[in-house]
């Protein structure tokens, strides 16, 4: 077992069942996981075991215990990849929506890794573990677009160096709600977790770490922006959180937006189009751009 996670229940959690209470609590980890662990009684409330629907009282004390994450077998899949580039360093995806990147507790099949392990085989950097070969950058569940997974592990450092200093080109197109009267702008403000929604990021001056993101328009429309952003630093959320931080939330973003879209949509309407970088072997820069997704086109055009 790892090292027990130890949670005193305060008065925003009373009254709710243990399990979404540790969902909320630790965003990291599943609900449905935390229904296992209690099943296997894993969890503990004031040193007893507790069932499922049990519903927390002010000031109990949880304890759990998660496996060993290095454990679980995470195994390859056969899961169609839009591969843009490959070679025997880098390979570069155009990842679709509502797929995730690497496995988490839980969530242990149908992301990313699983299916580059079927595509790679061996042939992945193994620098972050089991869970995430490969992986030096990610991007949200609901996001599309370009991220560059590393084959090796010669690779992996030079490109997680790159990321550190900041010199890998990244731009996004978006859509945002409101218009812009300027044509440009910048948001530097540190972004960490959120002080009460612990699934939430948020500007955190106090706590958070150095986030920049670039924003320019390209069309106002009816009610709406289409802009590009473009980050130097690579924040969990940063343009979600950065652009609602100055009234301007993504289209479709249910966190940090409006509870309900205007088009019913799934997630943030955000897409990584643009990604470049000095290759770890050749040292020649390369620059990769993909197409926006049908569904943000066609939200373009009925705006």
């Amino acid at each position: 077992m790892s090292v027990d996670e130890v949670y005193t229940v305060d008065e925003e959690m009373k009254n709710q069942r243990i399990d979404k209470v540790l969902s909320e609590k630790y965003p990291d980890i599943s609900r449905s996981f935390f229904q296992r662990l209690i099943k296997e009684q894993l969890v503990f409330v004031n040193n007893l075991p507790v069932k499922s629907n049990y519903k927390c009282s002010m000031d109990d004390v949880i304890r759990f215990s998660v496996p060993d994450a290095s454990e679980p077998d995470i195994l390859p899949e056969n899961i169609p990849l839009d591969i843009v580039y490959e070679d025997e360093d880098v390979i570069i995806i155009n990842k679709p929506k509502e797929m995730v990147v690497h496995p988490a507790p839980g969530h242990y099949s149908g992301t990313l890794v699983n299916a580059l392990m079927y595509h790679c085989k061996d042939d992945l950097s193994g620098i972050n573990g089991v869970l995430r070969p490969g992986i030096v950058h990610r991007i949200d569940r609901n996001t599309t677009g370009l991220l560059v997974v590393c084959k090796n592990d010669f690779s992996h450092n030079c490109l997680a160096l790159q990321l550190k200093e900041h010199s890998i080109t990244r731009r996004y197109e978006a859509i945002v709600y409101h218009t812009f009267k300027e044509e440009e702008g910048v948001v530097d403000a540190p972004i960490g977790r959120h002080p009460v929604d612990r699934k939430k990021m948020a500007i955190n001056y106090k706590n958070g770490k150095d986030a920049i993101t670039h924003y320019r328009v390209l069309k106002n429309m009816n009610g709406f922006s289409h802009i590009e952003c473009r980050l130097e630093t690579g924040r969990t959320h940063q343009i979600r959180v950065h652009m609602s931080s100055i009234h301007h939330p993504l289209l479709g973003d249910d966190v940090y937006g409006p509870a309900k879209s205007a088009f019913n949509l799934t997630g943030q309407t955000l897409h990584a189009k643009v990604l470049g970088f000095v290759h770890p072997r050749t040292k020649k820069y390369m620059e990769f751009e993909s197409e926006l997704p049908d569904y943000f086109q066609k939200l373009l055009t009925i705006l």
